[in-house]
């Protein structure tokens, strides 16, 4: 496995390991996983801020989804 460069994120990765019975490559491939799809939504909605067009507040889109109270 591709060496950790902080020893407590190691040790905190195999204890987890450990105490679930899980791997470590699980929890690296979940984390890895999750950090994907933070970024693909977050560059996602940078490009469309980006292009312009139509902007729609909470509120707006509360009402047309019939949601507002």
């Amino acid at each position: 496995m591709i060496g950790l460069r902080d020893p407590s994120l190691e040790e905190r990765l195999e204890q987890l390991a450990k105490e679930t019975g899980r791997s470590k490559s699980y929890y690296v491939r979940l984390a890895i996983q999750q950090f994907l799809e933070d970024q693909e939504d977050y560059l996602l909605g940078l490009a469309r801020l980006e292009k312009g067009g139509k902007r729609f507040t909470l509120k707006e889109v509360e009402k047309h989804l019939d949601l507002d109270s």
